[in-house]
């Protein structure tokens, strides 16, 4: 059936649970895995009330630490279950975007990925990686909640 998954994953709670899904069902099926973790482009100040200076080397170095210590614990899961698995920290990109063109250039068969379930206005504001996922991709999307 599926052959090679693609298991995107934010380091958030949810997405860990996606995660194990992901891992689960490779083993069972006998499929490798593709763990990614997509890092956003940078801007020079975050969101919120109170603008901050931060620096592209600075973002840069704490996101591809993060990355690194995301994918290693993803990686240590699928060898303990068995699952052949690469690592991917796909960087400047939306995650919608990233895990897309991931799945694509690695012949992926399936996504799993996690929903972080926002509805209303915060669905509006913040939007929906996994739904624009489910809407753009040409593979099935397992979403996990």
């Amino acid at each position: 059936m599926f052959k090679h998954i693609l298991v995107a994953t934010d380091g958030s709670d949810i997405a860990d649970k996606a995660v194990a899904q992901g891992l689960a069902l490779a083993a069972a099926l006998g499929a490798k895995v593709t763990a990614v973790t997509v890092t956003m482009p940078w801007s020079s100040s975050p969101e919120g009330e109170w603008p901050i200076f931060f620096p592209i080397e600075d973002y840069e170095r704490a996101a591809s630490a993060s990355a690194q210590r995301l994918l290693q614990a993803v990686s240590e899961r699928a060898k303990s279950a068995g699952v052949a698995c690469d690592a991917v920290h796909v960087k400047g990109q939306y995650p919608a975007e990233g895990i897309l063109g991931e799945a694509k250039s690695r012949t992926c068969d399936l996504i799993v990925m996690a929903s972080h379930g926002r509805r209303g206005v915060a669905r509006l504001v913040l939007g929906s990686e996994a739904m624009r996922v489910l809407t753009h991709s040409p593979v099935p999307v397992l979403i996990c909640r």
